[in-house]
Parts: C-alpha cells; sequence; structure tokens
C-alpha cells in the first residue's frame, strides 16, 4: 500500500500547486478583455494610478462619466484605486463596449498581479466574459424581433 504514490500523505498532485504570478520583467501584468465587438489588450504595472487608453487621458478617450466609472470598477471593488497604472489599446465595437472591453482586462490584470484579489473580483462579477452580442436581422423582419405590420383583411 506504500508503494503507491497516490495514497502516501506528502505526495500533491499537479493542480495544488500554488498559482505563479503572471508579471513580464518590467513588472507589468497582461490581461485582455472582451465586451460585444470591442477587444481590450490592458497593461497593469504599479504606480500612481494613471488610465491611458489608446494613447489618451481615460476622461479624454471615455467622455462620459458613467463609462469613467465603469473602468475604474475594478479599482475600487478592490480597494485598489490609485496603486497601479493602466495601459490600454482598444479595438472595435462602439465607446460602451470599449469601456466593458477595458474594465475586464484590468480585473484580469489585476487577479494575476494580486492573486489574492481574485475571489473578490470573482464574486463582484468582473471576471466573467458578458456574452450578450447583437441578435442578428431576420428575413422577413424588419430588424431582429420587429415583424412586419400585421393586417387581418
Amino acid at each position: 500500500m506504500d508503494s503507491n504514490p497516490d495514497m502516501s500523505p506528502n505526495y500533491q498532485h499537479e493542480g495544488n500547486q500554488p498559482k505563479s504570478i503572471k508579471v513580464d520583467v518590467h513588472g507589468r501584468a497582461y490581461g485582455t478583455g472582451k465586451r460585444k465587438e470591442a477587444v481590450a489588450r490592458v497593461w497593469l504595472a504599479v504606480g500612481k494610478g494613471n488610465v491611458t487608453v489608446n494613447g489618451m487621458d481615460l476622461f479624454k478617450y471615455f467622455k462620459k462619466n458613467t463609462l469613467c466609472r465603469k473602468v475604474y470598477n475594478p479599482f475600487i471593488i478592490t480597494s485598489t484605486s490609485g496603486c497601479y497604472n493602466v495601459i490600454a489599446t482598444v479595438k472595435g465595437g462602439g465607446i460602451s463596449g470599449q469601456a466593458g472591453a477595458v474594465a475586464h482586462g484590468i480585473s484580469k490584470a489585476l487577479a494575476d498581479i494580486n492573486p489574492s484579489l481574485h475571489a473578490i473580483l470573482r464574486s463582484g462579477g468582473l471576471l466573467t466574459r458578458d456574452s450578450r452580442v447583437v441578435e442578428r436581422k431576420k428575413y422577413g423582419q424588419h430588424k431582429a424581433r420587429k415583424s412586419c405590420q400585421f393586417s387581418k383583411r
């Protein structure tokens, strides 16, 4: 019975190993975020809290406060606002989808740079990809759900 390595008490499976922190040589964590048709590539580094999106300041790129709040949401939930600098490049989709993609990328990078925040981000629903996309238009109808006007006679 002792010859079987699975039965010995000090044997560890590969799944029990602690997750390694995914940080590059510059001290940055990387996360990819997606929302609707938008894809964001986000780099997170320890800093003063500067957020740059496509080479512009966050408040210049996303002019609406609701979108800026959506991007800052991962920092607010984890109480890490002002601790990390963010550099993000985002393509595709509209401005709302891009804000959601950047927030998703920030959440994934935060979970990589600080694994203790993973449970907080998961419970806040920030690590889950929002899979809702626009429903396609069907032929014989005006829109995806709107049909032509019905005439009884």
